[in-house]
């Protein structure tokens, strides 16, 4: 397992983290984020999102607990990319409710999100990006604009198994240009 960990201190920063992951994502590929409220799990996903290419708007799925946001970025051999699936377990109590979702039908053709799913959704794939997002300030909430204020977050990105071997995560020349 590779991990890295970046200092994030604007919602653009924690988007443009989120355009530089989706360079190294492809269909099949799990993203389990983690972090209290307002860390900016949504805003890294709108990053996600837009580097993918995917339909929006990309907001908190907390109360429809899945969205799939349908890919509209064509590659240059003309193949549409994947398409986004964004999962909030916040809601869930326990992996049998993750489970009935039925996220692993959409894995294969998809990118996967899941907000809170730490302790649940690692089931969905043995490869997978973890990534806690913390913040030693106090956060009242997340906006849907992502508006994450002037706390910095700490974001440790764990790239976990096989599919994740050899591959340089780009964030590592992101954390210069932050």
């Amino acid at each position: 397992m590779s991990e890295v960990t970046l200092t994030v201190a604007t919602a653009t920063q924690m988007r443009e983290l989120g355009r530089s992951l989706a360079t190294v994502l492809r269909a099949g590929d799990l993203v389990i984020l983690s972090g209290g409220l307002g860390a900016g799990k949504t805003t890294l996903t709108q990053g996600i999102g837009d580097g993918l290419g995917v339909r929006g708007p990309i907001t908190s799925p907390t109360f429809v607990i899945a969205r799939v946001h349908p890919a509209l970025k064509r590659s240059a051999s003309g193949q549409l990319g994947p398409a986004l699936v964004h999962a909030d377990a916040y809601r869930l109590g326990s992996v049998l409710e993750l489970d009935d979702l039925d996220l692993d039908t959409d894995t294969a053709a998809s990118v996967t999100v899941v907000e809170w799913g730490e302790g649940l959704a690692e089931g969905l794939a043995d490869d997978r990006l973890e990534i806690a997002i913390t913040s030693d300030a106090a956060v009242t909430g997340e906006t849907e604009e992502g508006d994450l204020g002037d706390a910095p977050r700490t974001v440790r990105i764990s790239a976990v198994g096989e599919r994740w071997e050899g591959i340089k995560l780009p964030l590592v020349s992101l954390a210069d240009r932050l």
